[in-house]
């Protein structure tokens, strides 16, 4: 319990000694993890944006018509991997899929990319098809980079947001989520900050006059400076999963060694039969999972809107792919450090001291008002570009006050997605038993995030039919934006009233969710 310390320690260190061997470890898992997601979100990003007669408009239909239906996917091949295995080999498949895949786009996809490019049926499309279709057509031809795409989202989805959180979910106690989750944001995020300066160094590396390539990238197929850096990130990437796979093999052979078998079969080793569509109807029939969904839902329609307005203006600052790095890069890394203060000195705190509704309110007022900050500039841009306004007030043009704007909103939003709404939403599945947790999980994070992103993408696309250009389209996009939060916040004090019954339902509420493990007989799980 939080009165078992002082004042100053409960602030700032409310962790017992005793919990140490399984703190660290969960700590290095958040930050190995999101340094991958970190990395693989700045290349995303950086290879589909950047590319030839591509741009941000390429993002809306990679959401919709790549993202989405394999995000169902990999959610039902979850659910049937969950009938053949453990919680625990699930994960080691998984990421050895992962590694598999950035393995192979690096060793082998990327050294030979104008073989593989489909530039011949993209140039068929093109004369084909109307301009609003311009995303689509580069999806086609880049296809590679779009796989690669999916495959980052998709560790944001499986790796981080699913796998991750039901092992902490699983382990831990309401107890121990207060005093534990606000350093796990700390964890996670300086993993956002060490991969900012890492994109940053090697970016500008790259874009040196005298950049060189070294002959070991040469040998893996590098041929330019930003080939030679792509490779540094994701052989980087590489090294992390596997460290990640022996962090998460410590845990359970030494430290929750029957975790495998929670919600589980016992005399089938803990594998355990859910249902997709069975995952998917407790999740719409539960009042109680649904207004977690629309939480997710709420947030990632947001955030997918306004992203991509904002990268179709980086883009036009920064058409170059090392340009284009070093800049996000730099909102990454920025990201991390507003995140890391926000989860030591407000997420942890506010959970503990102000409660779950007032510390789940901060995000969506938090980004309404930076909202309005971005839109403002866009609309100078947009309407009137050629007053004196904006240069007046701040010496800069309309084009780069709506970037940075956009950067300030962008990492308003992401960091506190990865401090307060995240620490707030998983807390929120503590209560559920484990079968529930999986099915909501699997559900939620597996579908509901990208239905959210896909959702909006479809709405992005009728709007480039119309409009052409997400700037065209920016008036609309604002107006469905400012419609959003309302929703959101019904949903926070409805979650926030279950919330509060279902805590006080526990048994023991206080109890230690290690104790549970250790009454259990210590055997390594296998």
């Amino acid at each position: 319990m939080e009165s078992d310390f002082g004042k100053i320690r409960s602030l700032f260190w409310p962790i017992r000694r005793h919990e140490l061997s399984r703190f660290v470890p969960m700590m290095l898992l958040f930050f190995l993890i999101a340094f991958n997601y970190h990395i693989l979100k700045i290349l995303k990003d950086t290879l589909i944006i950047t590319a030839p007669q591509s741009g941000a408009e390429t993002i809306p239909f990679l959401k919709v018509w790549a993202i989405l239906p394999s995000a169902i996917l990999l959610t039902f091949l979850f659910t049937k991997l969950s009938s053949k295995l453990n919680r625990e080999n699930i994960f080691y498949v998984v990421m050895s899929v992962f590694l598999g895949f950035f393995a192979l786009f690096i060793f082998v996809i990327y050294p030979n990319i104008e073989l593989f490019n489909l530039n011949s049926t993209a140039d068929m499309l093109a004369t084909k098809l109307p301009l609003g279709f311009k995303g689509f057509i580069s999806i086609i031809r880049y296809w590679h980079f779009s796989l690669f795409y999916i495959m980052a989202e998709s560790w944001s989805t499986i790796m981080l947001s699913l796998l991750l959180w039901i092992f902490i979910v699983d382990v831990l106690s309401i107890d121990q989520a207060k005093r534990y989750y606000a350093f796990f944001g700390v964890s996670r995020n300086s993993a956002g900050i060490l991969c900012g300066f890492l994109g940053q160094y090697l970016a500008a590396k790259s874009l040196s006059s005298n950049a060189s390539v070294h002959f070991l990238s040469k040998f893996c197929g590098a041929k330019t400076p930003w080939d030679q850096t792509l490779l540094i990130f994701i052989v980087t990437a590489l090294v992390c999963g596997v460290c990640i796979m022996t962090l998460y093999r410590y845990l359970h052979v030494y430290k929750y060694p029957k975790r495998y078998l929670l919600g589980g079969d016992i005399n089938k080793k803990g594998k355990q039969n859910i249902s997709f569509v069975k995952s998917i109807l407790y999740t719409v029939k539960s009042k109680y999972v649904l207004y977690i969904s629309l939480l997710v839902l709420c947030y990632n329609i947001l955030i997918n809107l306004v992203e991509v307005l904002w990268k179709s203006q980086i883009k036009e600052l920064y058409p170059g792919s090392s340009a284009f790095t070093a800049f996000t890069s730099k909102v990454t890394l920025i990201t991390g450090v507003v995140a890391v203060i926000s989860s030591f000195f407000i997420s942890g705190n506010l959970i503990r001291r102000l409660g779950w509704r007032v510390t789940a309110l901060v995000t969506p007022i938090a980004l309404i008002v930076s909202a309005f900050g971005f839109f403002y500039f866009v609309f100078v841009k947009k309407f009137a570009e050629n007053s004196n306004v904006a240069i007046t007030l701040f010496g800069l043009s309309p084009l780069v006050l709506a970037v940075l704007f956009g950067a300030v909103q962008d990492i308003f939003s992401r960091s506190l997605k990865y401090t307060v709404f995240d620490d707030t939403k998983e807390m929120a599945f503590i209560p559920l038993s484990a079968e529930e947790k999986l099915q909501s999980k699997s559900a939620i994070d597996g579908i509901g995030s990208r239905l959210g992103k896909s959702g909006s993408s479809l709405i992005m696309q009728i709007l480039f039919m119309i409009f052409i250009t997400p700037m065209g389209a920016s008036p609309i996009i604002f107006g469905i934006v400012i419609l959003i939060f309302p929703i959101w916040i019904i949903a926070i004090n409805r979650l926030s009233k279950q919330f509060e019954e279902k805590t006080k339902l526990l048994p023991k509420p206080e109890r230690e969710a290690s104790e549970a493990h250790e009454n259990i007989e210590e055997t390594p799980s296998t």
